[in-house]
């Protein structure tokens, strides 16, 4: 399948969702659940889709799921969306071979993260980094995730990696804005925010778009944001930021992955719960979330939330969030 036209300084889109990976009442995958997934995701507003990341629990699947994966997104959107497929690990050998497999099943471009555990000096970064962007003809993704991997990506060492031919992108989890105002000043490097509460300070300093986690669920207000920023209209911009900040509360209360399961759920598409060791989110937690993204005016399953998140405990719409919601055509549910 063809991949998506690239623009320059844009190489995978500008609003990517780092997808998360369906599983059945079993846990094992579930293709055709991650096939209706990855349409919804492109619907809503996504023009890329970043499988087998850590909220797609990268970590806890199998090379065969994660190739399966890839084959199953690209076949349902692969036209529409780039589909970048997260292939880092802390072995530079497997990563190699994840790229190399990535490649085979059809994805369009690779995400490698920093090696983690390891703790691996900066030169130890560049080969690692090399050896990946080698194994295979793909476009990469730098991932810079301290809080993760421990070691950043220092600024020369992303100076010296943007001469790769390959090397073309990094998803900053840092918050470094400083490091990277000047790694944009003196590379080519397109930067994506890889934090959704930084989204907007990012696009501030030269980013050109998002690899989100809100994005399951938000994505249209996402790409409205970056569309207002774009336009010049940074009052909209700001408004629309500050509308999606209790979705951004949710995540944060349970992290990226069981977010995301809990509240595609919550809008009526079972994509089953987590792989251990991360747990599915308590009654408390799923309430806490519901909250949330009503107060951010979301759509949500009432039939779900009655049963499962206690609709005793609900609020209504934020004024802001329901606000945001109406100026982009009522409410933000999936067709």
């Amino acid at each position: 399948m063809t991949a998506p036209r690239s623009t320059p300084g844009r190489p995978f889109g500008r609003v990517l969702t780092a997808m998360l990976t369906p599983f059945d009442a079993d846990g094992a995958l579930d293709l055709g659940t991650a096939e209706e997934l990855a349409t919804r995701l492109v619907d809503l507003g996504n023009d890329g889709l970043v499988v087998n990341g850590t909220t797609g629990e990268g970590p806890t699947t199998t090379d065969e799921e994660k190739a399966a994966l890839v084959r199953a997104v690209v076949g349902a959107v692969g036209d529409r969306a780039t589909v970048v497929a997260g292939v880092g690990t802390y072995d530079t050998a497997h990563s190699t071979e994840l790229a190399r497999q990535a490649e085979a099943a059809g994805a369009h471009g690779l995400l490698v993260v920093t090696p983690y555990y390891s703790r691996p000096p900066q030169s130890g970064l560049v080969l690692h980094f090399t050896a990946v962007a080698e194994a295979s003809g793909l476009p990469v993704m730098l991932y810079d995730i301290p809080p993760r991997s421990v070691i950043p990506i220092e600024m020369e060492t992303l100076q010296r990696l943007a001469e790769h031919p390959r090397i073309v992108a990094v998803k900053d989890a840092r918050n470094d804005l400083r490091v990277g105002t000047e790694v944009i000043a003196t590379t080519s490097l397109a930067y994506y925010s890889g934090d959704d509460p930084v989204n907007l300070p990012w696009l501030s300093v030269g980013a050109v778009g998002f690899v989100s986690v809100t994005g399951h669920v938000v994505a249209d207000r996402l790409r409205a944001m970056l569309d207002a920023w774009d336009a010049g209209q940074t009052d909209r911009a700001r408004h629309l930021n500050a509308s999606m900040l209790p979705v951004i509360r949710a995540m944060g209360r349970v992290g990226g992955a069981v977010f995301a399961k809990t509240a595609l759920r919550l809008r009526g598409l079972d994509v089953g719960d987590p792989r251990l060791p991360l747990p599915p989110a308590t009654d408390a937690e799923v309430a806490a979330i519901v909250a949330d993204l009503e107060n951010a005016g979301v759509a949500l399953d009432a039939s779900v939330v009655e049963a499962g998140a206690r609709a005793g405990r609900r609020t209504g719409h934020g004024a802001l969030g329901a606000r945001a919601a109406a100026d982009l055509g009522a409410e933000v549910a999936y067709r």
